[in-house]
Parts: C-alpha cells; sequence; structure tokens
C-alpha cells in the first residue's frame, strides 16, 4: 500500500509544479460549461420577417399585426416585389418572407379560404422548422378569431363549433429552452474531455522523458504502477465533478444519486485514456487517437448532438457500447425530471459494467506493456 501512496504523491507533486495543468483541470471546465451552455442554444427567440402585401388592406394589416404582437416576429421590411423578397431571403437578412395576395380582404369576407404564402430561409433546417411552427400558430390563432367573431354575430353558439379544446401542458422544462436540456450533457462532455485526455497522457509522458524505464525496473509492481496513475486522476476528476455540478444554475433531484453514477462514468474515460496511453508512443498521438477514435464518436453517438432514434437500426446497436450515452440519460433525468435509482437503474448497471470491462481490459494491457 505505502508504494501506491509514494507514487499518488509524486503526480500531485507533478501537478503542483504545474499550475497551468491545475488550472485546466480545475478552472477550465467551469469556464467551459458556462460559455457552452450560452452557446449551446437552438432557440429561436425573434424571427425576423418581410412582407410583400399585395392587397394593403385593412384586413392585411391586421395580420401582419398578429404576427408582430405575437412577440416571436419582427417585420423589418415591406417590400414591393418578389424581386426584393428574394433579395433578402437570399442575403440572409430575414428568415421570413410573407406574402399577401391581392385579395385577401375580398376572400375573407366572402367567407373564401385565403391563401397566404410564408417563404422560409431553411439554409439552417431547425430554425426554419420552429419559424414554421410560430406561423402555423399565428395564422390558427388569427382563423380561429375571425371564426368567433362570425359565430358571434351569426348568433350561433360556439361551443358546437369547438367541441375539442387542447390544455396544453409542458413538463420538465416549461420554458422550451434548449439550455436546460443541453447543459446537463456539456458535464458529460467537459468530464471525459478532463479524464480522458488526461489519463491518455499520463503514460506517454513517462516514455517521452525516459521515466518508464526508470519505474519498471524499481520494485514497484504493475498493479501499483496502474493503480498510481489511476488514484490521482480519479481524485482530480472527482473534484472536476464536484466544481461543474455546482457551477451549473439549476441543481435539483437526487443529488447523491448523481454524484455516484458520474463516478461510474469516470471509470469507464480513465479506462479508455488508459487504454490509448498504452498504444501511443507519443503525447501528441495519444492526444490524436483521443480526440478521433474516441471522444467525437462518442460525442455523434451518444444522443448530445443528434437523437438516437433519428438513427440507422445498426448505428443504434453500435450506441449501446457507448457509457456516455447511459451518462447523457442519467444525467438528463436526474436534473430535468428528478427522477432517481428506481427508474434510471438499468442505464447505472449497463455504464457500470462497459466501465468495470474497460477499465480493467486497459490495466490488463499496460500491465502486459510493463512486463
Amino acid at each position: 500500500m505505502k508504494p501506491i501512496l509514494y507514487f499518488v504523491r509524486k503526480e500531485f507533486l507533478q501537478f503542483r509544479r504545474d499550475p497551468k495543468m491545475l488550472a485546466m483541470i480545475l478552472v477550465a471546465p467551469i469556464v467551459q460549461l458556462i460559455l457552452l451552455g450560452y452557446a449551446a442554444n437552438f432557440d429561436v427567440e425573434i424571427v425576423h420577417a418581410a412582407v410583400f402585401d399585395q392587397d394593403k388592406s385593412e384586413t392585411s394589416r391586421l395580420f401582419i399585426e398578429k404576427f408582430r404582437s405575437s412577440g416571436y416576429f419582427a417585420v423589418d421590411n415591406y417590400v414591393e416585389n418578389y424581386n426584393q423578397l428574394q433579395k433578402l431571403v437570399d442575403g440572409a437578412d430575414v428568415i421570413l418572407g410573407i406574402v399577401i395576395p391581392d385579395n385577401f380582404q375580398n376572400k375573407i369576407n366572402r367567407n373564401e379560404q385565403a391563401t397566404v404564402q410564408a417563404i422560409f430561409d431553411a439554409s439552417d433546417g431547425n430554425n426554419a422548422s420552429i419559424s414554421a411552427g410560430y406561423v402555423q400558430a399565428v395564422i390558427s390563432d388569427y382563423s380561429q378569431k375571425i371564426l368567433i367573431e362570425r359565430m358571434t354575430l351569426s348568433g350561433k353558439g360556439v361551443k358546437s363549433y369547438l367541441p375539442i379544446q387542447a390544455e396544453i401542458r409542458v413538463w420538465y422544462n416549461p420554458e422550451l429552452k434548449t439550455r436546460n436540456f443541453m447543459v446537463p450533457g456539456i458535464v458529460g462532455l467537459l468530464l471525459m474531455l478532463i479524464t480522458l485526455i488526461l489519463t491518455s497522457l499520463a503514460v506517454v509522458k513517462e516514455k517521452e522523458i525516459g521515466t518508464l524505464e526508470q519505474l519498471i525496473v524499481t520494485p514497484i509492481k504493475p498493479y501499483q504502477l496502474i493503480l498510481g496513475k489511476l488514484i490521482p486522476f480519479a481524485i482530480l476528476g472527482f473534484i472536476a465533478v464536484i466544481l461543474v455540478l455546482t457551477a451549473m444554475s439549476v441543481v435539483f433531484g437526487n443529488i447523491l444519486f448523481l454524484f455516484f453514477t458520474t463516478f461510474i462514468y469516470i471509470l469507464s474515460t480513465l479506462g479508455l485514456g488508459l487504454f490509448v496511453s498504452t498504444i501511443s508512443k507519443t503525447q501528441q498521438q495519444a492526444m490524436m487517437l483521443a480526440i478521433f477514435t474516441i471522444m467525437l464518436p462518442m460525442v455523434f453517438l451518444s444522443g448530445f448532438t443528434f437523437p438516437i432514434e433519428n438513427m440507422p437500426e445498426a448505428i443504434q446497436y453500435v450506441t449501446y457500447l457507448i457509457p456516455l450515452r447511459y451518462f447523457m440519460t442519467i444525467i438528463r433525468g436526474i436534473i430535468l425530471k428528478g427522477t432517481g435509482p428506481a427508474d434510471l437503474w438499468i442505464e447505472s448497471l449497463m455504464m457500470l459494467i462497459i466501465g468495470f470491462t474497460i477499465l480493467v481490459l486497459s490495466a490488463y494491457r499496460l500491465r502486459k506493456t510493463l512486463g
């Protein structure tokens, strides 16, 4: 036990001699969480629009005012022809172009269906889809208002025409902010970045400076060297966990369970970093392998960027081998829904099995390398 403690002490002394590295471990994750938390936002708060009003009637003006008063649209331009409208859309000056035909008011007064054209800049499909939903909501509300006014004037009962009315309740994220969904996932990415990269560089650094050969000829046994390398990074990783979770503006739910599952998650990232260090000869090679062969696939296949349900079936099966997939489900469930072990025990068990397997295989390969 003493050789392991001495080795751990040596690792911490090296960290103390490199304050920049210590700052990167403890300070950088908090800064990145804050920056990414505000940057990772897919919400469309204001839709900039241009209007080509061919009717120029009181009804068309009230219709456009409905868009303004909704709070989601900013009508920045009124154009006189399609060419001007196309120029604004092509130049990305507006997301939406609204075209009102010249018989808009007459058709509504005759109780006929009036058609309005909505042109979207769909180069960003997410923005266009959300904007289209806003447009549909405004038009539906405007149409319903006209229908109710007509029924009131005709003396007919409104309820007979509206037999079903939806009462929408939004759970877990009532403001529909993507930031609330993304920030817990960013925590998983930052923890993977810290533990995976630093651990992958640990053994390689010893190789480059020539101290690994000196350690091999000492009485230190391979398992003691492995534990001596892993324990300091596990401790620093868990300190980073505490700091990052505390830095989140909204933390609720079963926090003890969150810390427990985070520790399980760190086992897998530490094991992956250890594995990378055994197959790399230089720190640059370790960095490239960690980023391009482990980090990026885990980000793409974990559900952080793309929904797993939208992936091809064969790729969905591959995601079951990604520990970050389970951690995303766990941390989002705890932070957003307040769920606990009873609902997330399967994900926790799978992550524990994967993490333990990766850690054992990586330690065995390092032991074989040292032998």
